[in-house]
């Protein structure tokens, strides 16, 4: 295997990752989203998109393991980094925690596309 396919793997370990963080402790989200869940309609929800979305695309890479599969992960990641930027801007949010994410679903990104 090589470095870079390692490194795409290290990136779909990481994006099931973090899908079962969300999953088995959707409230632990909340320091570093600034996502609140005041009830459990909420607490749902985290664990649905938050946690069922990013395991099942990272288990379906892992499955199907075709070059396509892992540029559509890559093409998410790279989609919410776009849209990430711009409402950086457009909702003032230019916080650390926002730089960061958006910084790592670039790189993130790049590395499952190429």
């Amino acid at each position: 295997m090589t470095p870079f396919k390692i490194l795409q793997f290290v990136a779909v370990i990481l994006t099931i990752g973090t899908g079962l963080l969300s999953l088995l402790w959707p409230r632990s989200v909340q320091s570093f989203t600034g996502l609140t869940a005041p009830g459990p309609r909420g607490i749902t929800e985290i664990r649905a998109i938050l946690g069922g979305l990013f395991i099942g695309l990272g288990i379906a890479v892992l499955v199907l393991a075709t070059r396509q599969v892992y540029q559509m992960l890559g093409i998410m990641y790279l989609a919410i980094a776009a849209v990430r930027l711009v409402s950086i801007f457009v909702d003032k949010s230019s916080v650390q925690s926002n730089w960061i994410s958006l910084a790592t679903e670039v790189v993130v990104g790049i590395v499952l596309v190429l």
